[in-house]
């Protein structure tokens, strides 16, 4: 799984929208059409945008495909983000000091 594709593909406002409405239960391209108002085709293309970043899977119903998250990506990004809380609560926060690594040790601002 690449991070970088999934966030691409959750980076438009319009995909987060749908995939947080996966989150919630599966839907139809016509449902989210209804639910967002935009046309059946652009949710469509919205759908092979995440299905290819591996955020999404259809499974047929008669004449529709309804669709889920996939719950690897999610756990995958679960785990991502809670990689980056735990780095971030590490950081040195202390603005009096200089921690770029081109400074020599010692030199002050």
């Amino acid at each position: 799984m690449e991070l970088d594709h999934m966030l691409k593909a959750l980076g438009e406002p319009m995909r987060l929208k749908i995939y947080q409405a996966l989150l919630e239960r599966k839907h139809c391209v016509r449902s989210l059409s209804k639910k967002f108002g935009i046309s059946e085709s652009a949710i469509s293309q919205h759908m092979k945008v995440m299905k290819d970043a591996g955020l999404v899977y259809g499974k047929k119903y008669g004449y529709h495909t309804h669709y889920l998250p996939q719950q690897d990506a999610v756990d995958f990004l679960t785990t991502q983000f809670e990689h980056m809380r735990k780095a971030s609560l590490t950081v040195d926060r202390d603005m009096t000091v200089c921690q770029c690594e081109y400074r020599k040790e010692g030199e002050h601002v």
